[in-house]
């Protein structure tokens, strides 16, 4: 069956044959997007081939910002370099961005969103950034409590799947897993270490403040996307061996007195997020249950023995690839037809 609208925008999607390329692809025809072209673009080397899509068979052109600027939206997913390059000139031709690196996340200029909370930040601008995947399922988690209790401080350790390390990641763990299971040894060129039956409390470069780029991505864009820019946030990322799902573990402080129960029902209630909280039953967020879910799941919400009243720790758990990357991505543009269908320049989508 073929998802085709004749009216709507043309879609571009940069970075087709990596994993969050590819999950972009997905949610496109799940979602039902209302596109009317849709064009797959990647390296060079990947020119040519073919791949299977709700829309059709279609074939892999090599990226060139001529081709990628015959379409309204581009989705990338790519290096922060070649976003750099190539996402500035794609806009001045009309092209709306929307960005899956880090590449414009900390610009003063360019939005940072996630469409249940800051839909509002794509008016107006060509390029938009995509939130890092740990963040993005963290946000949706927090938004509801800030509006509820007011967040005075968060404290978050992070259990990241390979597939935060891309498709090479996935295959590393994959491959150095069977490894170790028949020689009792594993390797390792994509992780600092090997990563079967191990955890690497080390994500990204280290800066000099002792924490790792990817910890202070957690500060600087959850500041910047609940719009709380002197929020104290401070984050320990740890790869661990599981395949496509990251979860978190959440102590916030409060400004408010806030009570695990109702804080429970206005979770359940917010978008994007689904309370799997029955400790009892032994129901509680998993890479297992999350995997492959748009929502994020939360869970084992609880009074926070060290803050007391004006605090509450709970878990959560997301896919790295959907709500981390793709679905977020797929979200904006979404936004994008309902806020500017008439608004685009220079090419109108009917």
């Amino acid at each position: 069956m073929s998802h085709h609208v004749a009216a709507g925008p043309r879609v571009a999607v940069v970075g087709v044959t990596g994993a969050v390329g590819k999950e972009m692809v997905r949610v496109l025809a799940d979602r039902a997007f209302p596109l009317s072209d849709l064009r797959l673009f990647a390296s060079a080397r990947s020119a040519g081939k073919t791949c299977q899509t709700a829309y059709g068979t279609k074939t892999v052109e090599a990226f060139s910002v001529d081709a990628a600027a015959e379409c309204d939206i581009a989705l990338l997913a790519v290096s922060g370099d070649f976003a750099q390059q190539h996402a500035p000139r794609l806009a001045a031709r009309g092209v709306v961005v929307i960005d899956n690196s880090s590449a414009f996340r900390y610009d003063e200029g360019t939005p940072l969103v996630v469409p249940e909370i800051n839909p509002s930040a794509v008016i107006d601008s060509q390029i938009i950034a995509n939130p890092n995947c740990t963040t993005a399922i963290l946000s949706v988690a927090l938004w509801p409590l800030h509006q509820a209790f007011g967040l005075k401080r968060v404290m978050v350790s992070t259990y990241q799947a390979a597939s935060g390390a891309g498709a090479e990641g996935m295959a590393e763990l994959e491959e150095q897993a069977r490894a170790w299971l028949d020689t009792g040894k594993a390797g390792h060129s994509v992780f600092a270490h090997p990563l079967p039956f191990n955890l690497i409390p080390h994500i990204d470069a280290f800066q000099d403040n002792g924490y790792t780029r990817e910890e202070m991505k957690v500060t600087w864009e959850t500041r910047k996307i609940l719009g709380l820019a002197d929020l104290p946030v401070s984050c320990t990322s740890v790869r661990i061996p599981t395949m496509r799902a990251h979860a978190e573990t959440v102590v916030v402080e409060t400004e408010k007195p806030v009570d695990p129960v109702l804080a429970r029902d206005i979770m359940a209630a917010a978008p994007g997020v689904v309370v799997v909280d029955d400790p009892q039953e032994r129901l509680y967020p998993m890479p297992l249950t999350a995997s492959g879910r748009y929502d994020v799941e939360v869970g084992r919400i609880r009074q926070s023995l060290a803050f007391g009243s004006h605090g509450l720790e709970f878990f959560l758990c997301g896919d790295q690839l959907l709500k981390g990357a793709a679905l977020n991505a797929v979200q904006i543009a979404e936004e994008l037809v309902r806020q500017r269908r008439d608004a685009l320049q220079p090419k109108a989508w009917a």
